[in-house]
């Protein structure tokens, strides 16, 4: 009885440093991209806007943003998306300024049937083709982005797409894309800064 007792306390115990050590995870991560929230702003032709807390971006003809007030330097980028067949989107990281481009910022695709192939969905777009081809088109997917220092990783659906070393940009701000025609979903965006000596 004695070893059943010491058992469940033990038990007890290591679920209460469990949930200490999952509190301290989410107080590290941040949420971007929310809802009547003024830290980010709309920029281009693309209307924006939520629906059962996701972010929607539609176009017609033109090209639109949301970007973050805030630059960030080294962080780990996690969010999901659903594209439809016919939009070009993606997320640019890095961003130099309050604007979107290849150039100025790290554009990491969102298009499956992008006319060039070494720039479809998982690639950075001008520095790395996809590792791998990951099919994203009318269904949930996951991304995850890791900054650190000048060594950039992408996965897609949890499958490396991209891992690449890269000097040029340091620090800016994020932007979530939505260009030529069509629609695409975001939800869960989560920013988790990561503390470089």
């Amino acid at each position: 009885m004695k070893n059943i007792n010491y058992l469940k306390k033990i038990r007890f115990h290591l679920l209460v440093i469990l949930v200490l050590l999952l509190n301290i995870s989410c107080l590290n991560s941040q949420a971007l991209f929310q809802e009547n929230i003024k830290d980010w702003f709309i920029k281009g032709d693309a209307n924006w806007n939520f629906s059962n807390n996701e972010l929607i971006g539609k176009i017609k003809n033109g090209a639109g943003f949301v970007m973050t007030q805030q630059k960030y330097k080294d962080f780990i980028l996690e969010l999901e998306f659903k594209p439809d067949s016919t939009i070009n989107s993606g997320i640019f990281i890095r961003c130099k300024n309050n604007d979107i481009s290849p150039t100025d910022c790290y554009e990491v695709n969102i298009w499956d049937l992008h006319p060039n192939q070494d720039y479809r969905t998982g690639a950075i777009v001008m520095k790395s083709i996809p590792l791998a081809m990951v099919q994203t088109i009318d269904k949930w997917n996951t991304y995850k982005i890791k900054n650190e220092k000048d060594h950039i990783q992408v996965w897609v659906n949890g499958i490396l797409t991209a891992d690449i070393r890269d000097k040029v940009l340091t620090e800016g701000y994020i932007g979530l894309q939505a260009t030529g025609t069509g629609e695409i979903r975001f939800r869960n965006v989560k920013i988790k800064t990561l503390k470089m000596d």
